[in-house]
């Protein structure tokens, strides 16, 4: 039985000390923020392209270039970024991501060369698609456990139908107005809102509030629940790559065709306009697949979400090989959609299923680094090989076959073994593997006996602990030592 030093707890109820669960706001506020990221996202560009060819007189080669550049020297950056998050919060990195992602936008309005188009590049895709997505998904694993898949395929559904609606709004503003214009509302309309949302609105942790993460009372599982494998562990098992393919593979491919969709498109017989407009079915199908995914993705097999995902991938390259106007571009924006959208909740949702939340930010840093600079080659290769090949039909075709292989591996690839250590952070003294983990707060001593599943190295006794963890682990105590008090009678 676990003995108890702690003073007798104060009643409190099924969320925490402050009334109603904040957890289902958290995620309101991440999939806004996730939307916000729309300027960075390569579907959003793709509309600035053609406009900015011919506003600055360069080529589509020199631009995609250009982009890669930008791409790949944001995706250097996100392990950084990642753990960052992990150490200072969500609500901090996004006020600080948010500021400057603002004053890039404003700045790509007054672009008139090559060097500050690439500059700004770099400036959108390390701020827009990689930090300020990395801490907007990284929301919703601290507030919940068991319903974390729901919570993060609400996050993707409709943030991401935010992204993919973008392109159609900023079509027509640059239409009415010009691009210079659409860049300048994109950086007020992120500081207008993000800023906000950063400040006032988020919260990192339950305990932050005193509260509890899926809005319940912890027990010593829930508290193991919220352990997990260091980024170097996730990277020493296979199937942490398997992942990271899936994820790179899709936002290579999903970005080369969202990049040169108007092209595209319009070399099979679609107007700009109805191009642009396919966003619009890719969106309906993305979001519903979503929020299916985030329905069952606590539970369905890793092999089977990651198969189900590069294969729709695949299908969709072979389908815009020969897509044609009418119901087949509307079939092909179907899939492809579906594809696009349900890699993010099974990305996000996946990662901490399998290696935990302990490092989550850390872990995810070093997938959204992957799937950044596998976007950074998308554009490219498609140029490269429409060059080559004179059409689209070439570089779809090849690329089918990368999806094909990353589903090949998800089953023949060994799962890794769950790790649910408990939380470093709330280890207090010499105490070893195995032994007692001790939480000392305000000269109360609070000890459980908890026994890692998975060992980690020992913490010292000048160890510091983060105040949320002796806030959650506090709570634990005092819920573990009402449950073990005899009934009166």
């Amino acid at each position: 039985m676990p003995a108890f030093a702690a003073a007798p707890a104060r009643p409190h109820n099924a969320s925490g000390t402050s009334g109603t669960f904040h957890g289902w706001r958290m995620v309101g506020y991440a999939a806004v923020l996730l939307a916000l990221t729309a300027p960075g996202q390569t579907a959003a560009v793709s509309v600035f392209i053609d406009p900015m060819l011919a506003g600055l007189g360069i080529s589509r080669s020199t631009v995609s270039i250009a982009y890669m550049l930008g791409t790949l020297s944001g995706a250097v950056a996100m392990p950084f970024i990642g753990k960052l998050v992990d150490r200072h919060g969500s609500r901090r990195a996004i006020t600080v991501i948010a500021v400057l992602l603002g004053a890039v936008l404003v700045a790509m309005a007054a672009v008139g060369e090559i060097f500050g188009l690439t500059a700004g590049f770099i400036g959108i895709r390390m701020l827009g698609q990689g930090a300020l997505g990395l801490a907007a998904t990284t929301i919703a694993s601290h507030w919940f456990d068991r319903r974390r898949g729901i919570a993060t395929g609400v996050v993707s559904a409709f943030g991401l139908a935010g992204i993919c609606l973008a392109p159609i709004g900023l079509e027509r503003l640059i239409s009415a107005t010009n691009w210079q214009t659409a860049w300048l509302v994109q950086g007020v309309a992120v500081w207008a809102i993000a800023i906000p949302i950063a400040v006032f609105g988020l919260r990192n942790r339950p305990a932050d509030v005193g509260q509890f993460v899926d809005g319940e009372a912890p027990t010593v599982d829930t508290l193991r629940d919220q352990g997990g494998m260091t980024r170097a562990e996730a990277m020493r098992t296979p199937y942490f790559w398997v992942l990271c393919a899936a994820v790179g593979v899709t936002a290579l491919l999903t970005t080369a065709i969202a990049f040169h969709q108007i092209d595209l498109l319009a070399a099979r017989g679609l107007s700009a306009a109805d191009a642009a407009g396919n966003f619009l079915p890719q969106t309906v199908a993305g979001t519903l697949v979503a929020l299916g995914a985030g329905m069952i993705l606590d539970k369905a097999s890793p092999r089977l979400l990651i198969a189900v995902t590069v294969g729709l991938l695949a299908v969709g390259m072979l389908w815009a090989a020969v897509v044609t106007p009418g119901l087949s571009a509307i079939g092909f924006g179907l899939v492809l959609g579906a594809a696009g959208y349900l890699i993010s909740p099974v990305g996000d949702g996946l990662a901490p299923r399998l290696f935990g939340v302990r490092h989550i930010g850390a872990i995810r840093g070093t997938m959204a680094a992957i799937s950044v600079a596998s976007s950074a080659f998308g554009p490219l290769m498609f140029t490269l090989l429409h060059d080559a090949g004179g059409s689209y039909t070439l570089p779809l075709v090849v690329s089918a076959a990368l999806p094909m292989a990353v589903g090949v591996a998800a089953y023949a690839i060994r799962l890794p073994e769950p790790s649910r250590t408990v939380p470093e952070a709330q280890f207090v003294g010499t105490h070893g593997i195995g032994t007692t983990c001790c939480v000392d707060g305000d000269g109360e001593q609070a000890v459980l006996n908890l026994r890692p599943v998975s060992r980690t190295r020992p913490v010292s006794s000048r160890a510091q602990t983060r105040p949320w963890a002796r806030r959650m682990a506090k709570s634990a105590c005092a819920h573990e030592q009402r449950r073990e008090q005899p009934a009166e009678v």
